[in-house]
């Protein structure tokens, strides 16, 4: 059976990426995003506009065997006690309730086919936090309590829901952090180096195949050796 897949935040960056390694495998993929370079534009904070596009993707492809979340914000750049409440609010909408709100759009139709795979963008910030992307950081550990607690749900079902945790990637939304916050968390990879958005999408692929069998509520670390648990 030829699989399909729908990626969000499709446009670029890691998104692009694993989009790319999906159509290798052979997968049929639609893109997801606000720009006008993907398949289907829809900002994955509005619930109409995902269960709007999550149809027209069905309809398009016929079934939906693979959904990757990884529309992303990073959000305020800033101590905590200077985020503004709307700051805090965006990223979280973008982060967290896009996550959600294409999980939910699209989990009845994987249970009822007997297969999926639900593969969520984290990051290592959800685990260990960033100084001054304290909104970043608490979203993406929203994303990994999320992506836990859904698995569970579903791990008779065969869909499976898996997250990715990874360090800093050479991706255009890092490329908005300042050169400072980009030295510093480079610094703390044992690497020394960014990671490259198509070594991320390598574990997409992974995650979002038949190959994956025993494995569901996980986060997986790619992070240069960063990662402590």
């Amino acid at each position: 059976m030829d699989r399909t897949a729908l990626v969000t935040g499709g446009a670029s960056g890691l998104g692009a990426a694993s989009a790319e390694r999906l159509r290798q495998d052979g997968l049929s993929v639609l893109t997801l995003d606000l720009s006008a370079d993907a398949d289907l534009q829809a900002d994955v904070s509005d619930p109409a506009a995902v269960a709007a596009a999550v149809a027209d993707a069905v309809g398009r492809l016929g079934r939906l065997d693979v959904l990757v979340n990884s529309a992303g914000v990073v959000g305020p750049n800033k101590p905590l006690w200077e985020v503004e409440d709307d700051e805090w609010a965006r990223t979280f909408s973008v982060n967290v309730l896009g996550t959600f709100h294409l999980c939910r759009a699209v989990v009845p139709g994987m249970v009822e086919q007997g297969w999926g795979r639900i593969v969520n963008l984290a990051s290592i910030a959800g685990k260990e936090g960033n100084p001054n992307l304290s909104a970043y950081s608490a979203s993406k550990a929203a994303v990994i309590g999320l992506t836990k607690s859904l698995g569970k749900e579903l791990a008779t079902t065969g869909v499976l829901v898996n997250a990715i945790a990874p360090a800093v990637i050479e991706t255009p939304m890092n490329a908005t952090n300042t050169p400072e916050v980009l030295a510093y968390m480079t610094s703390l990879v044992p690497m020394r180096r960014m990671g490259r958005a198509e070594e991320v999408a390598e574990l997409v692929g992974w995650l979002a195949s038949d190959r994956v069998t025993f494995s569901t509520g996980a986060v997986y670390d790619i992070s240069g050796g960063r990662a402590t648990y």
